[in-house]
């Protein structure tokens, strides 16, 4: 049985009130494209747990105070990753550095020198009859369907030293990524390795060329006191409308896409609604530790107790949406149809209803909250960056983030506003069937995050 929570007097008439001039989500959408060029130029990518990412932060938090807020830090500790000097050199057929980024939770040993072998996908059956593993590094392809959690556990049983995963992306890129969903220290090293490099072994391999490389790895696994930031604005009715956006990143780049997108829309929220008196409270979440593994939202939903939610909107790398996801939840559906048929323009795919797993919006949902985000492509010559060395300002138009803005704004008000949908959760059971119907329980069981029993 689904738990509600009866709206307030107040909630009656659908309009904000205002007590100051009438909000420009634009102009507020510049003011936050030039707030994330200042961070990214100044501070860089932030690796949750470094001291570029708590600097970074913390300007954020001076941003919004010059804003007259007074943000709050809501701190927790998780198992956390931090990058070391890496290396991994060929040394046979010939000598050359590669470029590579370990995987978080890729543990710290000893250099040493080890015979490459192509895996393919290192999939049950494929492997070429015969083919001796131990004591070897494992190039393993791009188009492989394991988990990393998975081919990390079958490369320690076959007796493997590591693995160098090729890139998916062509052009030089890594895509740092999580090795772990649940801070778990890695059996045996893996690294990205980019698509042309890895290709390249691969070919050499296939005309049984000797490879041989050297290894090292400093990086290593560490518990990390970090925070999310918030900032709440107060409403008429104590039910609350949440939007949060990861404010972590990948130390490679600058973390302008991913997600410093999604922290310059909740900052453009915040800039634009200054001296506005909303109908619901509106909180604003910029999560840290997304990308080891949704950590900070975690944690915030951890912590909502028995709080009136009437929703969760997520902004993970949301360009200009093109639809609003439900998410799954059909109970949502009919508020977000409302909004889609009083705009002007209606929007070119309308009102979708999937539900997906790996961002801010999961622990929302496991603790029986609804949760809604866009369907909202990022141009490919810009996105193809994310997670790398290239994943900077410049990739990300100042329109991209205006035009996003105002969309996503008129979303977050109509929820905000109205007055037919009431905060409530969803039983666990019926939790577990929003994850189900979509068929995400083996994926999330494969990353060790499925909760239920």
């Amino acid at each position: 049985m689904l738990t509600h929570f009866l709206l307030g007097a107040s909630l009656l008439t659908a309009a904000t009130a205002s007590v100051g001039a009438e909000p420009s989500f634009a102009a507020s959408g510049r003011e936050a494209h030039a707030m994330l060029a200042r961070l990214c130029d100044d501070f860089g990518g932030r690796l949750t747990g470094s001291a570029a990412n708590r600097g970074a932060m913390e300007q954020l938090a001076n941003e919004l105070r010059a804003l007259g807020y007074e943000p709050e830090w809501n701190t927790f500790t998780f198992p956390g990753w931090e990058r070391g000097d890496d290396r991994v050199e060929l040394i046979e057929p010939f000598a050359r550095p590669l470029r590579v980024a370990a995987l978080a939770y890729t543990q710290p040993h000893a250099a040493f020198d080890a015979v490459v072998v192509d895996l393919g996908d290192f999939e049950p059956g494929k492997l070429s009859p015969g083919l001796e593993l131990a004591g070897k590094v494992g190039l393993l392809s791009p188009t492989t369907r394991l988990t990393t959690r998975d081919f990390a556990r079958l490369a320690a049983e076959q007796g493997l030293r590591a693995v160098l995963f090729i890139n998916r992306e062509a052009g030089g890129q890594l895509l740092a990524r999580t090795g772990s969903f649940v801070g778990e220290a890695l059996p045996v090293p893996v690294y990205s390795i980019t698509q042309e490099e890895g290709r390249w072994l691969q070919r050499l391999l296939a005309r049984e060329r000797p490879v041989r490389v050297r290894m090292e790895t400093r990086s290593r696994c560490r518990d990390v006191e970090t925070a999310n930031l918030v900032l709440r604005l107060p409403g008429r009715s104590p039910e609350r409308v949440v939007v949060g956006a990861h404010f972590d990143s990948w130390d490679l780049g600058q973390g302008a896409l991913d997600n410093g997108l999604g922290t310059a829309q909740l900052f453009a929220f915040a800039h634009a609604l200054r001296g506005q008196t909303l109908a619901r409270t509106l909180e604003l979440v910029w999560f840290n530790g997304e990308e080891q593994g949704l950590w900070g939202s975690r944690h915030a939903a951890a912590t909502l107790g028995d709080a009136p939610v009437v929703a969760m909107i997520n902004l993970d790398m949301v360009g200009v949406p093109i639809a609003v996801n439900a998410l799954g939840d059909e109970s949502l559906v009919p508020a977000l149809e409302r909004w889609e048929q009083q705009r002007p323009a209606r929007m070119p795919q309308g009102v979708q209803n999937i539900n997906w797993f790996g961002s801010d919006h999961t622990p929302y949902q496991l603790a029986g909250v609804r949760a809604v985000t866009f369907n909202a492509p990022i141009p490919r010559e810009s996105v193809r960056y994310y997670h790398d060395l290239a994943d900077t300002i410049d990739k990300l138009p100042e329109k991209i983030v205006v035009e996003s803005t105002v969309i996503i704004a008129e979303v977050m008000l109509a929820l905000v506003n109205d007055a037919e949908l009431g905060a409530w959760r969803r039983t666990p059971a019926a939790t577990q069937k929003l994850f189900t119907d979509f068929g995400l329980e083996p994926r999330m069981r494969a990353v060790g995050y499925w909760p239920f029993r």
